[in-house]
């Protein structure tokens, strides 16, 4: 089979956008538009591509769930001692992104990631379902497994040993990414995009222009 990529192509003509129409705050301004992809429907609207680079210089990118913005952050639960734990250990800058192609939008983010305090964590934690709680356990992410058997077999065990109440594991939890930079993305017409891009300045004062597409 060939494909012909090339010829693969959409023109967006939904919104456009401006510096004069985005908020002065970037995060109320992110929140706005998840508001926005969460009531028209967007599949999987708080999905968003988490990008690291570890101790290697390697980057990686996978993607996460957003469950909350805090303080001016944005919240995310994982193993810690997964790949992007171990390379969030080393090198804490991170860059996120969210593509929402029902809305043509895109929020592109840089910043820093670092651990949540633990009871907002044992907080999530205790909302998610049972069996949810019990993988926590059972997974050692990002690791290699012998089979989903076997994998099945652990949160058996942890199932045996918590039948009611499961604590939080001490190596799973939140990180939140402080932003530095928060670039929104509007497709538009003949793919001369509408680009607004915040960056962070000193005394916490954020600078807002437009880019070229």
């Amino acid at each position: 089979m060939t494909l012909n990529l090339a010829k693969i192509r959409r023109d967006y003509v939904k919104y456009h956008l401006s510096p004069k129409t985005c908020l002065v705050d970037p995060i109320q301004q992110l929140e706005k538009w998840l508001q926005e992809a969460i009531n028209a429907k967007v599949a999987d609207a708080t999905a968003m591509t988490i990008s690291t680079v570890n101790g290697q210089h390697k980057p990686t990118s996978r993607v996460v769930l957003l469950k909350g913005i805090e303080g001016g952050g944005l919240v995310w639960f994982t193993n810690y001692q997964s790949n992007k734990g171990q390379a969030i250990a080393v090198n804490p800058h991170v860059a996120a992104v969210f593509f929402w192609p029902e809305m043509e939008r895109q929020i592109r983010i840089e910043g820093l990631a670092q651990k949540i305090v633990d009871a907002a964590s044992d907080a999530y934690f205790a909302s998610r379902p049972y069996r949810s709680q019990l993988g926590a356990w059972a997974s050692n992410q990002s690791q290699m497994i012998a089979s989903r058997v076997a994998l099945l077999k652990k949160v058996t065990f942890y199932a045996m040993r918590y039948p009611l109440s499961v604590p939080r594991p001490p190596h799973w939890g939140g990180y939140q990414i402080t932003p530095t930079k928060i670039e929104f993305w509007q497709g538009t017409p003949s793919r001369l995009h509408d680009r607004v891009c915040y960056t962070l300045q000193q005394k916490g004062v954020w600078q807002k222009v437009r880019l070229a597409p």
